[in-house]
């Protein structure tokens, strides 16, 4: 006999969500439009339902606790998929063309796939496309929460629950320097202007140079390339960058080859896809 499941609403996963997002419970309860404790009882009556406690008290705070991690993972991608439910239902109501958000990181909307985007927008014009230019953790992140559709970004180095994830295409990263520069042996490289703490491509960058015996020493952070390869025309430190990267041109010392990363497209998994989002994904892909 099949288990009977607990009762669960939508708003009460969307409480959970707004809880562990905000700041403060009131601001929680301000972004889901109820009150303060209004907020608490729905909560309250989804650990009732589950039957596990998803709080704990520190002080005169309740926080989530690190047992209910997959709780919340879980809301996230409910929430998700029924914004995509609910987005189906209206374009077929409303009799709309599709809608299509796309999210990139900078090399992947301005170098490899400017063109494909471009083509797309002209020749379907009866399309809603809105692109978003993001680090790659910001991206998935927000193809998790439900506000993007698609998004092209470096391969994530742990696993996305609920994130369909396939390879598009691979760059081989190179060490520049500065001008007049020798390049010698790796432990007398840096320092590094580099991605910021958090970024895929710093992690691939700071373990390669470890396992070079290279020191990591981080003078400055940039998400954005061009800005690296200025740091190092500065002689403010040296970078690691993708060797085709067209902001390098000739100003920098390009060195030894380190590492590759790969790009992928990610999209939501088992979720109700557009087929406008289906076209362009692909597009992207060929």
């Amino acid at each position: 006999m099949q288990q009977a499941l607990p009762d669960l609403t939508i708003r009460q996963m969307a409480y959970l969500v707004a809880v562990i997002d905000e700041p403060s419970w009131a601001l929680a309860a301000d972004r889901v439009g109820v009150s303060p404790s209004a907020l608490s009882q729905g909560l309250a009556e989804l650990e009732r339902r589950l039957g596990v406690p998803l709080f704990e008290s520190q002080g005169r705070r309740r926080v989530l606790r690190r047992s209910a991690r997959p709780v919340v993972e879980h809301a996230r991608r409910v929430l998700a998929l029924t914004h995509d439910l609910v987005d189906w239902s209206d374009r077929l109501r409303d009799g709309r063309q599709g809608r299509v958000r796309l999210g990139m990181i900078d090399v992947a909307a301005m170098v490899h796939f400017s063109n494909v985007v471009a083509v797309f927008r002209a020749e379907r014009p009866d399309v809603d496309l809105t692109l978003s230019v993001a680090p790659s953790a910001q991206l998935l992140h927000g193809l998790r929460d439900g506000d993007l559709d698609l998004a092209v970004c470096v391969e994530p180095p742990e696993p996305h629950e609920g994130l369909a994830i396939e390879e598009l295409l691979r760059e081989t990263l190179a060490v520049m320097a500065p001008l007049g520069t020798t390049i010698g042996e790796p432990s007398t490289w840096g320092p590094w202007v580099t991605f910021p703490a958090g970024s895929h491509t710093r992690q691939l960058i700071v373990r390669a140079l470890a396992e070079l015996g290279a020191r990591t020493t981080i003078a400055a952070e940039s998400h954005q390339p061009d800005v690296l390869v200025q740091m190092v025309r500065l002689g403010l430190g040296w970078t690691v960058l993708p060797v085709d990267s067209p902001t390098v041109g000739g100003s920098v010392v390009i060195g030894p080859q380190l590492v590759e990363r790969v790009l992928v497209l990610a999209r939501r998994a088992d979720s109700i896809s557009d087929p406008a989002a289906d076209e362009l994904a692909a597009r992207l892909r060929a």
